[in-house]
């Protein structure tokens, strides 16, 4: 199995471990998903109908109005929150989303994770140390930046 490493910067702290769901698409809290069972309800989102339940979601960060960061706690309240966030892209409304989901996030990372990591990957993130390891899924095509 191959490993990779990646490094960024914490956003919440904690330490979390799971499968990863990756999307490319922005994630909107306000009526783009179910914050009871964390599933993405938006149409055109390629994600639709998939929960981010207990995996470690990996998305370019928020879209949609300030309202977004109330869903996502509406989510950890329910039980419906993922394990861990990371963000290829930082902005306050995707922070205060993490912040209040209350998993750890991290940002800013030495290689867009995206381009790291895909759903099924197991993802293990130490946001305290600002590290991030990403155990390829059996089958998949290993990165090919310098690991």
């Amino acid at each position: 199995m191959t490993t990779i490493t990646i490094k960024g910067r914490k956003v919440v702290g904690g330490v979390a471990e799971g499968e990863a769901i990756t999307t490319h698409d922005t994630v909107s809290g306000w009526g783009g998903i179910d914050s009871n069972t964390g599933t993405i309800i938006e149409r055109r989102h390629e994600l639709v109908g998939q929960s981010f339940k207990d995996k470690v979601l990996v998305f370019p960060g928020a879209k949609g109005s300030s309202g977004y960061s109330h869903f996502f706690h509406l989510a950890r309240v329910a039980g419906a929150a993922p394990k861990a966030m990371l963000f290829s892209k930082m902005t306050t409304k995707a922070a205060l989303g993490a912040v209040v989901t209350r998993v750890p996030s991290m940002s800013d990372f030495d290689r867009d994770p995206l381009e790291v990591i895909e759903t099924g990957d197991w993802v293990k993130v130490d946001a305290d140390r600002g590290i991030v390891e990403v155990t390829k899924k059996a089958g998949a095509k290993p990165a090919t930046a310098a690991e």
